[in-house]
């Protein structure tokens, strides 16, 4: 399926532009992705792959797709002396129409953002070349001009399609007769990248990057040939018979003990367009009501649109070994979508619908067997004593365990295995390695909740007048500084029979760990202040919900707390900065009677208002907010400092 004896112009060429953000990643492709550039070859026919597993799909309802040539296959040619190489497949083909939008534009959700990632770093563009799904540019990396020539399956020969580009502002397009159905790419080899028209350098390319790909992947076969003048070396001769170059068969479809460890990663590097290995993977034929077979992998590096909700995730749908979707959303909860994958299942319909997926009983089985099989791959790495597979936990956690905790309120069947997966700082351990099992065995004697903090930074949480009493009495408190944290943990109350507790909430009660002294301390310094807090009651309506004394503070003058029951002001906040509706939540302020600030508050008669809000600013500040009007706090304070 040559392109130069494959058609005749039958209409005139006719210019396009490419979309603007085409044009840009075309100058950052021909410029910037030198270190990898055999990559190019792994997206070509990784693209002429999907053409025909399209052609199979919609061949399911419609037969005559497939024309009078059944069997799909991907072909690899070069030619030395025209300095080309050509990709062929026999797949679903592109109309004319076709051609122009999918070759001209970028046709992904976020492709601002996408071209805002190419950077000209040599590895993570090579990364986001194919994670954007845009791998047919890949080709000017080596090339400097494209010609593409298709047929879709359905029309006649005399719609077919040439379309050509070196890859600059503007692409060629005309309609041509092509009797072959598919689609032939041709790259017209730059002189710096002429080592490609090398058949056993193309064979290794495609070897390490698609052996796994189920179709065949054929090139002509080279036989070698003497030279016929005496002291002239011989040299690789291509014959009329094509060979297939990979093993032709789905990786997950062999038996585990047939696969190496470097097939599992080259096949995810091709699954997911990630230049890293995974950290971990799972590859299992799961056999009763539903039968399945499962290839998971958990990746090392989170994508840079992880907690975007517009981009669709999911793991690829097989069904028996007939490709269906790319992004089947419904195999696995969201709060996994970061997992990559495949599900090759032997129930499902084959012509399964996006509906028919969301209903299905037997999906519902599936993603309950995704599910535990990632939360076991995870428990296996993070109560492993190997220390490779405690760098790897650490390594994942720092990389998704923000999403991981959306599973709290997402996955109520499966909340006390995530619970046991989260890791969290603490006041003893800087590090996000403190799991609540580890807490537990630390906990002191007479303690009886799990202590922790919520707030917006680490080092707010850290540094929180609120743990002033935890740290004076040495008591760890878990210290929680995700956006997610706070939403996530009112779906957990307690963890293996011990309560959680926020040292934020309530009042502060540390049952056994506080003497009898200190209590009737704070009951008769209640009963003493009792005028001044009615006093800052008053003058703090707006402000506060109640003004109390309080034990939980050594160094500060005073704190704000939530009332048990209530939203934090920090999830309030962070609901108003996402535009969503919160109640408006007045805070508790309590104060240390012992601090000089407050002893002098009681005794003062003049300023007493400033004073007042000024304390409770500045417990407003201590906590990561911002008083409501900060023109007013500074010029209270600048009275006071005359």
């Amino acid at each position: 399926m040559d392109t130069s004896n494959e058609t005749t112009p039958s209409n005139k060429s006719k210019s396009y532009s490419f979309q603007a953000e085409v044009a840009q990643l075309l100058h950052l492709v021909t410029h910037s992705l030198y270190s990898n550039p055999e990559i190019f070859l792994r997206e070509l026919v990784s693209n002429a792959s999907d053409a025909c597993d399209k052609l199979r799909f919609e061949g399911i309802n419609n037969a005559a797709l497939f024309e009078d040539a059944p069997n799909l296959s991907v072909r690899v040619s070069f030619d030395t002396e025209a300095k080309t190489i050509t990709i062929t497949d026999n797949g679903i083909g592109l109309s004319q129409q076709e051609a122009i939008d999918n070759l001209g534009t970028i046709a992904k959700s976020g492709t601002r953002d996408f071209v805002s990632k190419l950077s000209g770093d040599q590895k993570s563009d090579a990364q986001l070349i194919g994670q954007f799904g845009v791998g047919f540019y890949s080709g000017f990396i080596v090339a400097d001009k494209i010609t593409v020539e298709s047929r879709r399956a359905g029309l006649s020969h005399a719609e077919g399609v040439r379309w050509i580009s070196g890859g600059t502002g503007d692409f060629d397009v005309e309609t041509i007769d092509r009797a072959a159905r598919g689609t032939s790419i041709t790259l017209h080899l730059r002189e710096d990248a002429l080592e490609y028209l090398n058949g056993w350098k193309l064979k290794s390319i495609i070897n390490k990057y698609s052996d796994h790909i189920s179709l065949p992947i054929l090139m002509q076969k080279e036989v070698w040939q003497e030279s016929e003048v005496e002291g002239e070396p011989g040299h690789m001769v291509k014959t009329d018979e094509w060979e297939t170059i990979n093993s032709a068969s789905a990786l997950w479809t062999r038996n585990k003990k047939d696969i190496t460890e470097e097939q599992y990663i080259e096949f995810y590097k091709q699954l997911s367009r990630d230049q890293e290995a995974p950290l971990s993977w799972s590859h299992n034929r799961v056999e009763g009501s539903t039968e399945y077979t499962q290839l998971l992998y958990i990746p090392a590096k989170a994508p840079h649109d992880l907690f975007s909700r517009d981009v669709k995730t999911g793991i690829k749908l097989y069904v028996k070994r007939v490709f269906i979707m790319d992004e089947a959303e419904s195999l696995m909860p969201m709060y996994l979508r970061f997992i990559k994958g495949v599900i090759d299942s032997a129930d499902l319909p084959l012509n399964v619908s996006r509906e028919l997926l969301q209903e299905s009983r037997d999906v519902k089985a599936i993603r309950e067997g995704n599910t535990r099989r990632v939360l076991s791959m995870l428990e296996t790495l993070s109560s492993s004593t190997d220390s490779a597979d405690q760098e790897k936990y650490a390594k994942f956690y720092a990389e998704f365990g923000s999403v991981l905790k959306e599973g709290l309120g997402e996955d109520f069947s499966n909340k006390d295995k995530i619970a046991k997966l989260l890791r969290f700082a603490s006041t003893t351990h800087d590090e996000a390695s403190v799991s609540f099992a580890d807490y537990k065995a630390r906990m002191k004697e007479g303690q009886d909740a799990i202590y922790y903090i919520t707030a917006e930074t680490l080092a707010a949480a850290k540094n929180s007048p609120q743990l002033e009493l935890f740290k004076k009495k040495g008591i760890e408190v878990l210290l929680m500084a995700d956006r997610v944290d706070e939403w996530a943990l009112n779906f957990l109350n307690e963890f293996d029979g011990t309560p959680l507790q926020s040292v934020a909430k309530g009042a502060v009660d540390l049952g056994k760990l506080q003497d009898e002294d200190e209590k009737k301390a704070a009951e008769e310094a209640a009963e003493t202040f009792k005028p001044l807090l009615e006093r800052l009651s008053t003058s703090l309506k707006d402000k506060a919900k109640e003004v109390r004394v309080t034990t939980r503070l050594v160094d500060s003058p005073a704190c704000l707390v939530g009332a048990d029951g209530d939203m934090s002001s920090q999830l309030a906040r962070m609901l108003k900065q996402m535009g969503q509706q919160a109640p408006d939540i007045k805070p508790i302020l309590e104060i240390n009677p012992e601090h000089a600030l407050v002893k002098k508050l009681e005794g003062s008669t003049t300023h007493f208002d400033d004073l007042a809000h000024i304390i409770f600013d500045q417990a407003l500040l201590a906590e990561g907010g911002l008083p409501e009007d900060p023109a007013a706090y500074v010029k209270r304070v600048s009275a006071l400092l005359v």
